[in-house]
């Protein structure tokens, strides 16, 4: 959509598109998606059962609205201000439920967890210190660390140490990897900043000497 669509009397019903609507239904998924694996787990106990099954198949069908609404709105020309801020936010509050509640089922390290769960935040805050300077854009690493990130999620609510104890050994490793490319692309991003900021001063004391008599 256009800054002059946005800008429009009818732009608050765009906010009612398609995408738009399955970045809300994401949102609203998660709480479902920690019910079904509370289910599962009755004491915090997993039963690795039928809710199980459920809560991976509500992760999966989650993630894949994340890449459809982008896809969407990229292709009909729907990407909107409402949708800039509501998709990461539903993002992190998928990836964070799911990884504080495979913690909290003792199936997950917390040290992994709280280490991405810092970045995470971290870069969204960083995000909006420098915004005043200019945007940040999402980096080829960063959208690699997405998928790791979810890879290893989905296999890890996946019920598959239960059926062969080998695959959970696979899951840790997909999530090492995950952790070390959120660490790394966590600097690139802090690194980005700092130049985004230096760059951003540098210009504004250019514009102030210029404005002097």
């Amino acid at each position: 959509m256009t800054s002059a669509e946005t800008n429009s009397p009818g732009a608050a019903s765009q906010i009612w598109n398609l995408p738009n609507i399955l970045t809300m239904l994401r949102i609203v998924m998660v709480p479902f998606f920690v019910w079904f694996l509370l289910l599962d787990a009755p004491g915090l106990e997993a039963q690795y059962g039928v809710w199980r099954w459920v809560a991976a198949a509500t992760f999966a069908v989650a993630i894949y609205t994340d890449k459809l609404d982008g896809d969407i709105a990229r292709s009909r020309g729907l990407v909107t201000d409402f949708g800039k801020i509501a998709d990461p936010i539903a993002d992190k509050l998928l990836i964070g439920s799911a990884l504080v509640m495979l913690s909290l089922l003792q199936e997950l390290p917390w040290w992994v967890t709280i280490l991405i769960l810092v970045r995470e935040w971290g870069v969204t805050a960083l995000r909006f210190f420098v915004i005043q300077y200019g945007v940040i854009p999402a980096s080829r690493g960063g959208k690699l660390k997405t998928v790791i990130q979810t890879v290893a999620i989905f296999l890890y609510i996946l019920p598959l140490a239960s059926i062969a104890p080998w695959l959970g050994v696979v899951a840790f490793v997909v999530m090492m990897a995950a952790l070390a490319i959120t660490v790394w692309t966590g600097g690139e991003y802090v690194i980005e900043a700092l130049k985004l900021r230096a760059s951003g001063i540098r210009a504004r004391q250019q514009q102030n000497q210029e404005g002097k008599p």
